[in-house]
């Protein structure tokens, strides 16, 4: 790479060194292409034995071939011949309500662009390909696909780059992304998806319908899911973008009882549309937010 990763303020090489024991897989058949280095797991029913690799932290254990494991003590993976590259596409929200952050140890923003650049390291370091897409109400900036740790650079300068503003418009622009994605391939959304969650949930079918495998890291600050002790808050209320302050002791129960409905309502949508949905909030580890991926 051309600069060193310490230069990199979503990518420093301390957590680089930490994600490279990871591998991210996909559930869905993909379309092949110059993508990648390597050949990635999507299965079909009837597909060709080619060779065996050994097992690495986040393949499903059921992919271990454990006759192999008892002639020889180690664990292997079947790999097989209609095994291809996988395309990633990482859509950012660099909307207002990303700035946001209370007491915990950066913002939302902050956090998404971490998560993107420590995905994008760890696909292409798998051998992958990977792209970036900001949005807010629409398709932001587009960078072209990286395979190498080169290629990459822009991305990553970019994401140091991103002021949020402006609305967040869900539906509008993942189905606007839907167009431009060509083919198959790995879309991740990361959003704190401050929108009514059925459009929210429109936008995410339309990726999922398309043939995409479909995975939101959902970001939320620390406050936003337990609210703090005591005092004064600002709230504001989806439906109608109103604004007003309110006493969290007055307004504690009628909140964390609306915060589990909401996040029920996404989570469970998310299942229904066919993609994986994963919580995380602005202290989360990065390497175990990507874990969860890795072994969804």
């Amino acid at each position: 790479m051309a600069k060193k990763p310490d230069t990199y303020k979503y990518l420093p090489s301390a957590i680089a060194d930490h994600l490279g024991d990871l591998q991210i897989s996909v559930s869905k058949r993909m379309d092949s292409g110059l993508q990648g280095q390597h050949r990635s797991s999507t299965f079909g029913s009837s597909v060709e034995f080619a060779e065996y690799r050994e097992y690495m932290q986040g393949d499903p254990i059921e992919r271990i071939d454990w006759n192999v494991y008892a002639r020889t003590d180690r664990y292997v993976i079947r790999r097989f011949h209609d095994e291809v590259n996988i395309r990633s596409n990482i859509l950012l929200d660099t909307s207002e309500s990303m700035s946001f952050q209370s007491t915990g140890p950066m913002s939302k923003m902050d956090y998404g662009c971490h998560l993107a650049g420590a995905l994008m390291y760890v696909m292409i370091n798998q051998g992958d390909s990977t792209s970036l897409t900001t949005f807010d109400d629409d398709l932001g900036k587009m960078y072209e696909p990286a395979a190498t740790l080169g290629g990459l650079r822009p991305m990553l300068k970019g994401l140091e780059e991103i002021v949020p503003q402006g609305e967040s418009n869900i539906e509008q622009a993942l189905a606007k992304a839907t167009e431009f994605f060509r083919g198959r391939s790995m879309v991740v959304v990361i959003s704190d998806l401050l929108q009514d969650p059925r459009q929210t949930l429109k936008g995410i079918g339309s990726l999922c319908y398309a043939g995409h495998d479909v995975t939101v890291f959902h970001v939320l600050d620390t406050d936003e899911i337990r609210l703090p002790q005591d005092g004064l808050i600002e709230v504001e209320f989806l439906e109608t973008s109103r604004k007003m302050n309110v006493d969290i002791d007055d307004f504690r129960d009628l909140y964390l009882q609306r915060i589990r409905q909401y996040l029920d309502d996404v989570r469970i949508g998310c299942a229904n549309e066919g993609a994986n949905y994963i919580l995380v909030d602005t202290s989360t580890d990065l390497h175990d937010a990507l874990l969860r991926r890795a072994t969804s």
